[in-house]
């Protein structure tokens, strides 16, 4: 596995090699919301409606499976709900089959994903899922098969992943209830 320089601190909180995100794969984005606002008191949340992330891979062929993506802070933890909007596979809905809704995966924020990769390969993990994403590089989701807990998110750190994510976590920070859904952008 690549030496991971931990020290880095992200403007969130989190620190690059270490968990930044736990996600869930939820069947109603909106309700999900809700809960998290109400009864967990996490929020605002930052929606992006549709996520067809380009060059998309699932399982090593080309996917066009849509979702809606919704992430939040809690502390420093990035919370995000992901909602799988039509019937194409994905990790999504490997994880609904083998088990319902619920618990996804873990996000770990990496300086380089596909320098990781290997290292992940070598514990007996495979690559589930590739795609650019907004905030510049490219996702990459590892499968061991069992998914216990759950799968493993590689997250490219970029400027513009800092940037987006510290705004989001800096709006969570006393956060008074005010403007609780926001758009990504």
């Amino acid at each position: 596995m690549t030496a991971i320089h931990t020290s880095t601190t992200l403007g969130f909180g989190q620190k690059l090699g270490q968990i930044m995100q736990m996600a869930y794969v939820v069947e109603d984005i909106r309700a999900s919301m809700a809960w998290w606002m109400a009864d967990a008191r996490t929020g605002p949340w930052f929606l992006l409606d549709h996520f067809l992330g380009p060059d998309q891979t699932y399982r090593g062929a080309p996917s066009r499976a849509d979702v809606t993506i919704a992430m939040a802070f809690a502390g420093h933890m990035q919370i995000e709900l992901i909602q799988p909007l039509d019937d194409h596979p994905s990790v999504y809905r490997d994880v609904i089959a083998q088990r319902g809704y619920g618990f996804h995966h873990v996000g770990i924020a990496c300086a380089d994903v596909d320098a990781e990769i290997p290292g992940y390969q070598a514990r007996g993990y495979t690559v589930a899922y590739r795609a650019a994403v907004p905030t510049g590089g490219a996702v990459a989701y590892l499968d061991n098969g069992r998914n216990q807990p759950g799968m493993v998110e590689l997250i490219p750190v970029t400027p513009g992943m800092d940037e987006t994510f510290t705004r989001f976590w800096r709006a969570s920070v006393d956060w008074d209830g005010s403007d609780p859904v926001r758009p990504f952008a």
